[in-house]
C-alpha cells in the first residue's frame, strides 16, 4: 500500500481527504491496502477515509474478541474527534462494524458492510491444523475470491505466516470462535441505521442467503450484488464498488 501509515498514541491508522468520514475496517485476514480502491476514489469526492490496524493479535487474549475491538474502534473515532462516522466493514470488518452501531448508536451515521460476518460464517478454523502445507493454504486462500488470480503471492505468504505462529493461530481460532457465539440476529431488527449491503454473489465464506437474512432483519437496508464476485467485492471489483456505494451515498445525501 503506498498510503503512509500514521503512528499516533496507541492507534495506527491511514487518513486521506477531508469532509464526512469513512472508517474503513479490516477482515481477520485482510490487511489494511485491502481497500485501496476505496482509498483512492473516496477522498476525490469529498470524503475523509481512515482506515485503523485493528489489534486483532495484540490484545491480551481473554479480551480477544468481537466486542472488544468494538470498543477499541470507538476509542479511535473518540481519539480523532470524529462525529457522524460511516463505517465500512469486510467480513469481521463488517461484524465490528454492526456491533459497534449497536453499542454507540449515536456516533454512526451510515453502515457499508461487505462479506460481512456477525450471522454465519464457514468455520476458519476447519483446516488450519495443515498450517506447515503452503499449497494448502494458498487454495484456502483462493477459495476467498471468484478468480484466484487475485489471491497474490503476497497475500498468501501473509496468510501462511500467521497460520504458522503459534500464537497468532490462537489468537484467529479465537476471534473466528468469538465471531460465532457472537451471533447479531436478535440485535439487528432495532438497529435503524442506514445500511448498505454490498455482496459478491459467489461468496463461499459467507453465501449469499447470509446477505438476504442481514437484508430482511436489518430494518433500513438495501442490497446490491457484484457478479462473479467472492468474498472481498473491493478487491475483486474496486471499480463497481466503489459506483455502487457512491451512488447509495448520494441517494441517501450522506
Amino acid at each position: 500500500m503506498k498510503d503512509e501509515i500514521i503512528k499516533d498514541g496507541k492507534f495506527r491508522y491511514i487518513e486521506k481527504g477531508e469532509g464526512t468520514p469513512i472508517i474503513i475496517l479490516h477482515g481477520l485476514m485482510g490487511g489494511l491496502s485491502n481497500f485501496q480502491g476505496v482509498t483512492e476514489h473516496f477522498p476525490k469526492k469529498g470524503y475523509k477515509v481512515l482506515i485503523p490496524e485493528l489489534p486483532i493479535y495484540d490484545m491480551p487474549m481473554l479480551k480477544t474478541n468481537v466486542k472488544n475491538f468494538a470498543k477499541y474502534l470507538e476509542q479511535f473515532i473518540e481519539y480523532k474527534n470524529l462525529k457522524d462516522v460511516i463505517l465500512l466493514g469486510n467480513s469481521l470488518g463488517g461484524h465490528i462494524g454492526l456491533l459497534h452501531t449497536k453499542l454507540f448508536p449515536e456516533m454512526v451515521k451510515a453502515l457499508v458492510i461487505t462479506g460481512s460476518s456477525g450471522l454465519y460464517e464457514s468455520a476458519m478454523g476447519d483446516g488450519y491444523p495443515k498450517r506447515g502445507d503452503y499449497e494448502f493454504i494458498k487454495k484456502k486462500a483462493q477459495d476467498v475470491f471468484y478468480d484466484p488470480e487475485v489471491a497474490t503471492k503476497e497475500i498468501v505468504d501473509e496468510v501462511f505466516a500467521t497460520v504458522n505462529d503459534r500464537m497468532k493461530l490462537v489468537k484467529t481460532l479465537a476471534i473466528a470462535k468469538s465471531a460465532i457465539r457472537h451471533n447479531m440476529s436478535k440485535d439487528l431488527p432495532k438497529m435503524n441505521t442506514p445500511t448498505c449491503i454490498i455482496w459478491g454473489e459467489n461468496d463461499n465464506v459467507t453465501p449469499p442467503n447470509v446477505a438476504k437474512e442481514f437484508h430482511e432483519l436489518l430494518p433500513d437496508s438495501e442490497l446490491y450484488w457484484i457478479k462473479e464476485c467472492g468474498h472481498a467485492p473491493m478487491m475483486e471489483h474496486p471499480k463497481e464498488f466503489n459506483e455502487i456505494l457512491d451512488s447509495w451515498l448520494e441517494q441517501r445525501k450522506f
